[in-house]
């Protein structure tokens, strides 16, 4: 049986903001539609993605900015950090874990993703190691991203 990942609901508190953000980021507008005032869907798809985000009015009960450590990967971190900061999108300088931990994530809101004791260090892993390198933004209401470069993956099982 094939379970493909399609949509992830983010809770935001202004959907015209984050509708506004998310086309900033350059992401596709795939709808926007509200059949009633108590409903709005808003889809968007990254470039290159088969996963894609929906917000807006009545799509979930979960307090805005509360989704944490939303992977998006990237091939050059330091090209991908790059654009983003073109685009006016505030994210963070690259780093990678003192321990070579291979998930590292955001630490917005209430919600820290990584393990106790793992420090950030600056830069690109010294390596170039796959999975290694890093930078987060959020979105308006605090939805945590990370960017996360992987320049071969591992073999699956």
């Amino acid at each position: 049986m094939d379970l493909k990942l399609e949509v992830i609901v983010l809770p935001v508190s202004d959907t015209d903001r984050a509708k506004a953000f998310y086309e900033d980021l350059g992401w596709r507008l795939d709808l926007d539609t509200g059949p009633s005032d108590d409903f709005r869907g808003v889809h968007f798809t990254p470039p290159g993605s088969g996963c894609s985000i929906m917000f807006g009015e009545g799509m979930t009960a979960a307090a805005p900015g509360s989704v944490q450590g939303l992977y998006l990967i990237v091939s050059d971190i330091e090209a991908a950090q790059r654009e983003l900061r073109e685009r006016g999108i505030d994210v963070s300088d690259v780093f990678h874990d003192a321990g070579g931990v291979l998930f590292h994530g955001h630490e917005g809101g209430d919600v820290t993703h990584r393990l106790p004791g793992q420090e950030r260090l600056a830069g690109r892993h010294p390596q170039g190691t796959s999975y290694s390198s890093f930078a987060t933004f959020a979105d308006p209401d605090g939805n945590g991203w990370v960017l996360q470069e992987i320049t071969e993956r591992f073999p699956g099982r």
